[in-house]
């Protein structure tokens, strides 16, 4: 180790090992150096400190001992240079097992055997031979199962492959065969047991490790290692952190002491001495690191600890060296990444530190690191000269990418660390309350996801309230956010903190920001239409600030909307006055002077600026633009020279607009000029080009506007105003197709304007109108009505009488379109309406041509002609349409009556054909009452005639059995055919019926048939007569 030189200058301290410090002291030098060259040599000084102790014995005058010194000095030096290395031991090993396996095969003695085995086992595995060691000691294994060093080497290289249940079970095995075994097997298997998360088991192995080798320096290590990482856990106090920490300190002090050659224990001590920046001791411990590190892992650590120590001592040459050998062993370690990066950016060498951070993180083997990544993305965010547009809008989608990852690496941590304390790095949890990186996150979304802003401002103030001081700044750009999502009451309340905040502050810085919000409570106290508290606020701010131009032009803006135009005229002139070279002033006075017809003022105005102001004002440029564009359009001078100016004006209009493009190629302004001219052929036959025909004319229009809808789609996404959707609209409206236009308008009515912007409820009242128009719709027609009345409701300039000419218009084209309905189609309401409508149009016509004004916005002989219109034609039509009525309403009644005749002259006929029916089913009923009597009286003569019959001639009897039976076959059928006919009498008349005229009819005897009743043709006639009929007409 180097030595130091102390206090002033008379004295070297040389380190041993790190703890032991010697002291030489310069004024009394013992002649005899050999006690010195000792310690020159044990302490590993550098050729610096010989010199030194050289030319202070040839000061005093040992010139024999200042010669030896230099002497050794020299051989000390040459003997470093020619230090070999690991891999020539390794090599010329190698070349002995060789030679050795040579001899043996030419001495005819067998190569084999378990020691040639088992050395070149051993020296496979040095060289991270792997495979071919495994073989080797398998063999050996094979052959004797119980080889102690062929367990070891088997072990080690198991858990190489980190296959630690095997390691841990081959270890156990070697402790069983060898309890006493050097090393000792406890190492290993607490090892495997921390590997497998059995970390107390694993302490215990370590321990008793310790325990049976009291001078093992790797259970110490071990033992230290373990006790300061329990340190780090959540679930400890204060006090068992600190005494924790402060054993796991004791072990590894004890460790080095123990084996000063340990790179792994002077690795664990440097970090240690790190921690209490004790930057010289951690440099002497990093460069023994270096020097004995047996593994890369450890050469990576020392030289990453001697960077970390050379870059906090500010020599950040000497700590790129150490920075860049780490990254060569290791390019993808995290902490020689960083901290490269950060050398560069130091040196202000961005690119290279974004290339350093990106290998890190991008494929093959990307790293998982949350604080490269914020870094990155934080780099790549960050403006750079030489960057083109392009280009660092590409660094900003990167940029955002890269914050978004590290916000899902942060919630994953914050995932595990809910199921386990240890999980959660400190180095994640500062990174999440990294208020910077929110900051920055914030800034990177601010223009297309305000949503995304403040949620990162959020966390941001979240941060920034947990530290106990609150920034106003984050209060008050959060207050921006809301109040510009109309969340005013919310943005209000955000405000007056932030405002209360600011007034704490004091100085300059609190000024400014006392400024800056005290203008946006303000402009909110505007949006809430709380025109007092606004006024309130900037006359307070103002009075403070008279220079503050921003509050004198909203100022100005609140008395133009109150329709005091002079007192905001003159606030304008007195603010230019005193700067008359602020842009935004300039901007807002034309954009006044526009709004107020003052055209030809506002264009020598705008000239002005551009020629001595600011050539590339953009915003000037299009102001520009626009009174040219306007002027041309409004020109109908049909002179030819006139034309040719007109055309000339459309010309610089466009070219105006060009030029603002190519100083800021994102101005929607200037591209929607761009696109209203291309929609109204500004070019073409707008500025007095004669076209073929009609058809060619429409054909144009319609290409023109479909070529403009196009742009309006692109800049609506970029322009949020709803000037752009009134473009549409109109372009729509240029097509014919009103539904669209008239969707567009409402978008642009609703949204925007709240349903009070009065050309916009004019341009709904136009295509309502044609829609009606063309669809025949007096629905539609009363819309446009409608919006025409509201537009003349919310105008606040009386002497508009354009808008009274069109209410009028409207009015009488409804009842004309109503008129010329079908009947069916309209009611008696709507004509009672249509006819206020037209007799009110009537009197506005007549009104505005009898006007007597200079100037009217309308031709008064046409207003006159439709007056006329309504006295000569919409009077006789309405005569026409009442008698039509009237007519219409007599043939209704006279067929209502017909049918009502129809109707009682059929109902008079049922009641004569009932009549008839009922008269003669009494007529019936009497007969059969009749019959009735007769056949009772003959009852008895044919009883007398039965019994002389029978008396007579028994035969007989039996014989006209036989006739009975089929008397009563027919007589059945009768009676059918009798209940059949029985359906054509009503209820009444069944009921005044006899209840059994079956069997009446079935005994009807006349007179003349009692003569021969008992002979063959009397059954017959007999027989003949009730099947046919129930009268005796046929036999007359």
């Amino acid at each position: 180790m180097d030595g130091a030189v102390n206090g002033s200058g008379r004295s070297i301290d040389i380190e041993l090992g790190g703890q032991e410090v010697i002291t030489i002291d310069l004024c009394d030098l013992d002649p005899n150096p050999e006690d010195v060259l000792e310690l020159l040599k044990e302490g590993q000084c550098k050729v610096s400190v010989w010199t030194r102790l050289a030319s202070e014995y040839w000061r005093r005058g040992y010139l024999e001992a200042a010669e030896t010194i230099a002497h050794a000095a020299i051989e000390w030096e040459d003997r470093l240079d020619g230090a070999r290395t690991k891999e020539d031991y390794y090599r010329e090993a190698a070349q002995y097992l060789n030679a050795g396996e040579r001899a043996a095969a030419e001495g005819g003695e067998g190569v084999g055997g378990t020691l040639a085995f088992l050395t070149r086992g051993i020296h496979q595995l040095a060289t991270r031979s792997m495979d071919d060691a495994l073989r080797s000691f398998e063999g050996v294994l094979a052959e004797k199962p119980t080889n102690i060093v062929a367990l070891l080497g088997k072990a080690r290289i198991m858990y190489a492959r980190r296959n630690y249940p095997q390691a841990l079970k081959l270890l156990q095995q070697v402790l069983q065969l060898n309890p006493s075994c050097i090393p000792d097997p406890r190492i290993g298997i607490g090892l495997c047991l921390w590997a497998m998360d059995h970390k107390a088991k694993a302490k215990a192995a370590w321990q008793r490790s310790l325990e049976v080798n009291p001078s093992e320096w790797s259970a110490q290590l071990l033992l230290g290692l373990e006790s300061i990482n329990a340190s780090k856990t959540g679930n400890l106090s204060e006090e068992e952190r600190a005494q924790s920490f402060l054993m796991g300190t004791k072990y590894i002090e004890a460790a080095f002491k123990t084996n000063q050659k340990s790179a792994a224990a002077a690795n664990a001590l440097c970090e240690l001495f790190l921690r209490k920046s004790n930057l010289k001791r951690a440099l002497k411990l990093a460069e023994r690191t270096v020097q004995f590190a047996d593994t890369l892992t450890l050469l990576t650590e020392g030289n990453l600890r001697a960077a970390r120590v050379l870059h906090a001592e500010g020599s950040l040459m000497d700590a790129t060296k150490y920075y860049t050998s780490a990254t060569e062993g290791q390019p993808k370690h995290v902490l020689g990444a960083i901290g490269m990066a950060q050398i560069q950016m130091h040196n202000d060498e961005i690119p290279a530190a974004i290339h350093t951070l990106d290998t890190l993180i991008q494929p093959p083997n990307p790293q998982r690191s949350v604080e490269a990544t914020v870094m990155l993305a934080s780099l790549r965010a960050h403006p750079r000269p030489g960057v083109s547009s392009s280009d660092a809008a590409q660094e900003k989608i990167r940029a955002r990418e890269l914050f978004d990852r590290a916000t899902k690496m942060l919630e994953l941590e914050d995932t595990r660390a809910s199921g386990n304390v240890n999980v959660s790095t400190r180095a994640a949890a500062a990174t999440a309350d990294d208020l910077e990186m929110h900051l920055e996150v914030a800034r990177l979304w601010q223009e297309e996801q305000p949503e995304r802003t403040a949620r990162a401002l959020r966390e941001a103030l979240r941060i920034s309230e947990a530290s106990g001081q609150i920034d106003p700044r984050l209060l008050n750009n959060l207050g921006a956010l809301q109040h510009m999502d109309s969340h005013l009451d919310m943005a209000q309340s955000t405000y007056e903190v932030a405002l209360t905040k600011a007034a704490g502050i004091g100085g300059s810085s609190g000024e400014a920001m006392s400024t800056s919000i005290l203008y946006n409570l303000a402009r909110l106290y505007e949006d809430k239409e709380d025109l007092v508290m606004a006024k309130e606020a900037y006359d307070k701010l103002l009075a403070r600030h008279p220079e503050y131009v921003d509050a004198r032009i909203r100022q100005a803006h609140m008395l133009a909307n109150l329709n005091q135009v002079n007192d905001a005229h003159e606030i304008l002139k007195h603010a230019l006055t005193t700067h008359t070279s602020n842009l935004n002033l300039r901007a807002y006075y034309t954009s006044f002077l526009i709004h107020n017809n003052q055209l030809k003022v506002a264009k020598d105005f705008v000239y002005a600026t551009l020629k001595d102001y600011e050539r590339s004002d953009v915003y000037s440029l299009c102001a520009a633009a626009l009174i040219m564009y306007n002027q041309s359009r409004e020109s109908r001078d049909p002179n030819p020279k006139a034309l040719e100016e007109r055309k000339r004006g459309f010309q610089r209009a466009v070219e105006t607009y060009q030029k603002a493009l190519q100083f800021d190629p994102l101005c929607a302004v200037a591209a929607q000029g761009l696109a209203i001219a291309t929609a109204e052929d500004a070019l073409g036959a707008f500025s007095g080009v004669t076209v073929a025909s009609i058809a060619e004319e429409t054909q144009l229009r319609i290409k023109n506007a479909r070529d403009a809808l196009d742009v309006f789609a692109k800049i609506r996404e970029s322009l949020n105003d709803g000037c752009v959707y009134v473009n549409i609209g109109h372009c729509y409206y240029a097509r014919d197709e009103f539904d669209r236009a008239i969707e567009s308008y409402e978008t642009a009515s609703t949204r925007y304007y709240d349903g009070h912007n009065t050309s916009v409820l004019l341009y709904l009242c136009r295509s309502w109108y044609a829609k009606a128009s063309k669809e025949q719709s007096f629905p539609a027609m009363n819309t446009a009505l409608k919006y025409a009345q509201m537009a003349s409701a919310l105008h606040l300039q009386p002497s508009d009488k354009a808008t009274m000419y069109n209410i009028a218009m409207i009015q009488q084209k409804a009842t004309e379109l109503l008129f010329d309905l079908p009947p069916s189609k309209r009611t008696l309401r709507d004509l009672e309406v249509a006819i206020g409508q037209a007799t009110h149009a009537q009197r506005v016509f007549g009104s505005l041509a009898a006007d007597p004004s200079s100037s009217v916005p309308y031709n008064r002989e046409v207003a006159d002609q439709r007056r006329k219109y309504g006295e000569i034609m919409l009077r006789p039509r309405l005569d026409a349409a009442r008698q039509r009525r009237q007519d219409e309403r007599m043939r209704v009644e006279a067929a209502e009556r017909a049918k009502m005749e129809e109707l009682r002259h059929q109902a008079e006929k049922l009641a004569e054909e009932r009549r008839i029916a009922r008269e003669q089913a009494l007529e019936w009923t009497r007969e059969i009452q009749v019959e009735s009597e007769e056949e009772r009286e003959r009852k008895a003569k044919r009883a007398s005639k039965k019994v002389k019959t029978e008396i007579e001639s028994g035969d007989e009897a039996i014989n006209g059995g036989e006739p009975k039976k089929k008397r009563k076959g027919k007589l059945k059928k009768a009676n059918d055919q009798g209940e059949e006919n029985e359906q054509l009498f009503s209820d009444e008349d069944i009921d005044n019926k006899p209840a059994k005229k079956r069997g009446a009819k079935k005994r009807v005897v006349r007179d003349d048939d009692e003569q021969d009743a008992g002979s063959v043709p009397r059954k017959k006639q007999y027989k003949s007569k009730e099947y046919i009929s129930d009268t005796d007409d046929e036999m007359t």
